[in-house]
């Protein structure tokens, strides 16, 4: 990683300490929203240069003897297996591993709600599983009109038709696999049905981006419509909250827009809503802890340029919209950006056009870019990170990490016994063979010792890579792009 913008272990202390303060706001009781991944968030440690990605969630152990969580699934996402895009596991799968995640954590998993359940066969056969490992399941329905029904929803056929969830903790934090589950709906719902049991519970939000306090049009913040640039969402000033204080505060639209259905909701539970503005909801303390602006503009200028380039491949293989293109086109417009600002694209493309065939560079932290082409023996993939490796070691680059003899026989194995038609190592078969040499050959054991020091850099590809080689870089850590065109001009491409 390059330099440090974010200081986490600020960030850990004041977070746990601000979430502590608004649970002492409401008598003892907070149901706090969670929006965005409680752990595995790659896009917070990419665009705030020393986040760390299990952040929220260590944040959340600090105060663990507080902590209840409740998994929120949305009913229809059941019966439709809906997929999360990053893992490519179904959302009631995932629920299980967010349980098992938590659990690792010492974090108490109380219960998971189904939400707008409204008899499927699938969500009845998932309530029996999960009751069966021993979780205790809620059902909560869909409520004509909702949100702007608000004398409904504040109703006995209304919120008060849900199932309450028991709890048994001052903080309960309400999360999911993925948006649209309904988190909003049950920490309302369970406002609503803690009020008639006499106990004045509270409700806030804690959403990492956009960062209420830095400018609307700051990189980190564009970063976040980048990435959520086929939900078509944008951030905006918080009008509630400059008519209500005179300040100006970043949120989300969404949040902008159903701010009166929630302030006049508040106000029919408590007689009075605790909230002026979208802004007074959140608990986010992360815009505190930027501790180097510039280096937190660069990595999110990265991350639009690379966000670009993700929908533009997705727009080749059929599964994307141009729309997306446009969008993404302006949002680096905003932030004064073009492809050029990414020395990796220029470096890949230019070997390409000169050896004709794909090509692959990657930028080092000193600055150096280290660039592979392709061979008969490897692939530009393979090159470029044995040539990284060998960089980063301080070795020549005429030292071979792995002898012909020892590529040939696999490349034999991959065509004449297991049916494949392309020769050249991927990069899982060259960390292989790299392990085994390794062994026995004192430079290749210098160059495998790097390859932690791959992680966080960024690489380019002239052509877009198969599914192997794009999750290995995945799992390396290195951020990846590549031009939307593919290696051939065959209609499959595995």
């Amino acid at each position: 990683m390059g330099k440090i913008g974010f200081d986490n272990d600020k960030y850990l202390k004041m977070q746990s300490e601000h979430i502590k303060e608004r649970i002492g706001k409401f008598g003892g009781k907070l149901y706090l929203e969670f929006g965005g991944k409680l752990f595995d968030d790659y896009h917070a440690m990419r665009v705030l240069p020393g986040f760390e990605a299990d952040s929220k969630i260590r944040m959340l152990a600090q105060i663990k003897d507080d902590v209840e969580v409740v998994v929120v699934i949305n009913s229809a996402d059941i019966e439709k297996n809906k997929v999360r895009g990053d893992l490519g596991i179904t959302y009631d799968v995932d629920v299980l591993r967010l349980i098992d995640a938590f659990r690792g954590y010492g974090l108490y998993v109380g219960s998971v709600v189904m939400t707008r359940f409204a008899g499927q066969e699938s969500a009845v056969n998932y309530q029996k599983r999960l009751e069966a490992l021993g979780i205790k399941v809620y059902r909560h329905y869909s409520i004509p009109g909702y949100p702007s029904n608000v004398p409904l929803i504040l109703s006995d056929e209304g919120y008060g038709k849900n199932e309450f969830i028991e709890t048994k903790h001052s903080l309960v934090v309400i999360t999911a696999p993925g948006p649209g589950s309904g988190k909003m709906a049950v920490c309302l719902s369970q406002l609503y049905n803690e009020h008639k049991r006499g106990v004045k519970a509270g409700y806030a939000k804690f959403e990492t981006f956009p960062i209420w306090n830095i400018p609307l049009k700051h990189p980190v913040n564009l970063a976040y419509e980048a990435a959520t640039a086929d939900l078509n969402d944008v951030n905006m000033i918080d009008p509630f909250h400059l008519e209500a204080y005179g300040e100006t505060t970043v949120n989300y639209n969404r949040d902008v827009e159903v701010f009166p259905v929630l302030n006049g909701m508040f106000k029919k539970i408590y007689g009075e809503s605790p909230y002026k503005s979208p802004t007074d909801m959140g608990v986010n303390m992360a815009g505190n802890c930027i501790v180097d602006d510039d280096a937190c503009k660069s990595a999110s200028n990265q991350e639009i340029i690379r966000r670009y380039y993700q929908a533009a491949c997705d727009l080749r293989k059929g599964t994307g919209k141009q729309e997306i293109i446009d969008k993404l086109e302006l949002l680096m417009e905003q932030s004064n950006i073009t492809i050029n600002d990414r020395g990796v694209v220029a470096a890949a493309n230019t070997v390409s056009e000169l050896t004709g065939g794909p090509a692959t560079a990657i930028e080092l932290n000193d600055g150096r870019i280290i660039t592979g082409k392709t061979s008969d023996l490897l692939g530009a993939n393979s090159a470029m990170l044995l040539n990284a490796l060998k960089a980063l070691a301080g070795l020549d680059d005429s030292v071979k990490l792995i002898s012909p003899e020892v590529i040939e026989p696999i490349m034999k194995l991959k065509v004449e016994h297991l049916g494949g038609n392309n020769p050249r190592l991927h990069i899982d078969e060259i960390l292989i063979a790299l392990t085994i040499c390794a062994e026995s050959d004192e430079n290749t054991k210098k160059a495998l010792e790097k390859l932690d020091e791959l992680r966080g850099l960024e690489a380019h590809s002239s052509v877009i890579l198969s599914s192997v080689d794009e999750s290995t870089f995945k799992k390396l850590g290195v951020n990846l792009t590549c031009e939307p065109v593919y290696q051939s001009k065959k209609l499959f491409h595995g």
